[in-house]
């Protein structure tokens, strides 16, 4: 009880004492997800428009393996991008392998199922009118779109908020592509496992209230991106 007490005294003070390990592996963390999320979400919201507005042969199996696909596994994305990337790999001569792009492609590819249905049950709640309505009136298609993105932003923040916290906390993939490097693809779930596993919990559990906090955030943030939502239908 006392170890326990002396390592959560210690994570408050490289906590607020703004030790640069600790916040070198928060850093990380955050900058590769936030790209990730950056670069999964367009492509995602083109494909849920298209599959919400658009009739054609396939589309019901491509709704059902984006479905399907929101449960597969992180340690699998981390074994099939290690496996394009590493040196005998297909594109192992790009040497992307145990880098931060690397870590991207892997949560890109974690969060790009979750995005694309979410954002399909948005675009399908939408009035159909809004994107009639607009082609109607003369509006480009991309104009058409962005209208309709404004009319469901609040489901879209709130997918985006669902498949940021998706990849935010995943510790297998960021294991496997990233190789927790130090101070350079550490991030906060894999210097959890490496500082647990190691019995130096003082870090692990700072980490650990980062995590915690973020989660009670974005929970928050999408109950209350949800009910606006609710709201305005």
């Amino acid at each position: 009880m006392d170890s326990l007490s002396a390592a959560t005294a210690e994570s408050f003070r490289l906590l607020f004492s703004g030790d640069m390990a600790l916040w070198v592996i928060i850093f990380t963390s955050f900058s590769v997800s936030v790209r990730a999320i950056l670069i999964a979400a367009p492509f995602a919201f083109v494909a849920a428009f298209l599959m919400a507005h658009l009739r054609y042969t396939g589309r019901r199996a491509m709704i059902a393996g984006f479905s399907a696909l929101q449960s597969i596994p992180a340690v699998v994305v981390g074994l099939t991008v290690y496996l394009v990337f590493s040196r005998s790999g297909p594109l192992g001569d790009l040497k992307l392998l145990f880098t931060h792009s690397s870590m991207s492609i892997g949560q890109i590819l974690l969060s790009f199922p979750l995005l694309v249905a979410l954002s399909h049950a948005a675009f399908q709640a939408a009035d159909r009118r809004v994107w009639e309505t607009s082609v109607t009136l003369g509006a480009k298609p991309h104009r058409a779109f962005l209208t309709l993105i404004h009319e469901v932003r609040f489901g879209l923040i709130a997918a985006l908020i669902a498949g940021f916290g998706r990849i935010i906390a995943e510790v297998g993939c960021s294991m496997m592509v990233g190789g927790n490097i130090l101070g350079y693809t550490r991030n906060i779930p894999t210097a959890i496992a490496l500082e647990t596993t190691k019995g130096e919990f003082a870090q692990a559990i700072a980490l650990g209230m980062v995590l915690l906090v973020m989660a009670l955030l974005l929970n928050g943030l999408l109950a209350f991106f949800q009910g606006r939502g609710v709201m305005s239908s």
